[in-house]
């Protein structure tokens, strides 16, 4: 069974209805004891770092999900989830992160061309960067969808896929048993569906 931490924050429920719709057992939960119980753990999120963070923190779940990660369980972050995992945020502030994964968190308008617009929404392709078994049902080139303001830096050495917008901005990592998608898979069609059944088989 896979667990998606349930924090207050989060685009849940269409993440629950792609693993339902890949025939995957899934459960919404903050029960430590149920997430215990769980092969896999998806840690969602949306809108703000510091919001999202603190929130994780007041409900205990920052601990639970570190406490996981040490036992070898595979973890996904996703959008903000994925933000979360690095070292911290320079969004509005300096922010820690669950230091899952080493980087910061920046804004991508220190990157990209003034014209481009932000945030960076919409449709764009995935460049991989070095093998990943999130990928092996997908093609380089596949399209993804991207809402974000802000891209995770200087994490190069766990980076797998970026996205060309002005400039490659991190679109994948992956440190042993802990990956994070920028984008939404389960916005992505075809191609997101097909990254989360690979996560479900690790």
């Amino acid at each position: 069974m896979l667990a998606i931490i349930d924090y207050g924050v989060g685009n849940i429920f269409s993440l629950y209805s792609s693993f339902k719709f890949i025939g995957e057992d899934v459960v919404l939960t903050n029960d430590k004891k149920i997430i215990d119980s769980c092969s896999h753990i998806i840690l969602p999120g949306v809108g703000a770092f510091a919001d999202a963070k603190r929130k994780l923190d007041e409900s205990g779940m920052a601990d639970v999900v570190k406490e996981q990660v040490k036992t070898g369980k595979p973890l996904m972050g996703i959008c903000l989830g994925m933000q979360m995992l690095f070292d911290k945020s320079l969004e509005y502030g300096e922010h820690p992160g669950l230091g899952l994964i080493g980087g910061s968190v920046m804004p991508i308008s220190d990157v990209i061309p003034s014209d481009l617009k932000i945030p960076h929404i919409g449709w764009n392709s995935l460049d991989f960067t070095r093998e990943s078994k999130l990928f092996k049902y997908i093609n380089n080139g596949d399209h993804v969808y991207f809402v974000h303001s802000f891209y995770a830096a200087d994490c190069e050495k766990d980076t797998v896929a970026v996205s060309k917008y002005g400039a490659p901005l991190t679109a994948a990592v992956a440190k042993d048993n802990v990956y994070g998608c920028q984008f939404h898979p389960e916005k992505s069609g075809e191609v997101g569906l097909n990254i989360l059944k690979a996560f479900c088989e690790l």
